[in-house]
């Protein structure tokens, strides 16, 4: 699996779960922990990639829990500044079942001045 690629300017991420890399545990007990390492995920590759979070024009969330909605939109605020990337939440079954969020992201490198 290829956790990020790069394409021209386009940067795509694989999902990321609250899994923290350098222990391959799941972090937690919490929906904030896991969102909060999903995040860190993704920043890391989307910085690896040679962009920021800045430069994220899409996330796409998904939760096993519809009543963690409105924490994550608190989390959100923390990684991305207005105007925000569209996003897209769904309420899915992730596996395995303590796993309470995957995120995914889109970004485009700025053009060159």
């Amino acid at each position: 699996m290829t956790p990020a690629l790069r394409r021209g300017s386009w940067v795509y991420t694989s999902g990321q779960v609250g899994i923290d890399p350098d222990t391959a545990q799941i972090v937690g007990p919490g929906f904030a922990e896991q969102a909060h390492q999903a995040f860190r995920n993704i920043r890391a590759l989307i910085e690896q990639a040679g962009v920021t979070m800045a430069d994220v024009i899409k996330v796409t969330c998904f939760l096993t829990r519809a009543e963690d909605f409105a924490e994550l939109n608190a989390i959100y605020e923390q990684y991305f500044a207005a105007p925000y990337p569209c996003r897209s939440t769904l309420i899915v079954a992730l596996q395995p079942k303590i796993l309470l969020i995957e995120v995914e992201a889109t970004a485009i490198a700025p053009e060159a001045s």
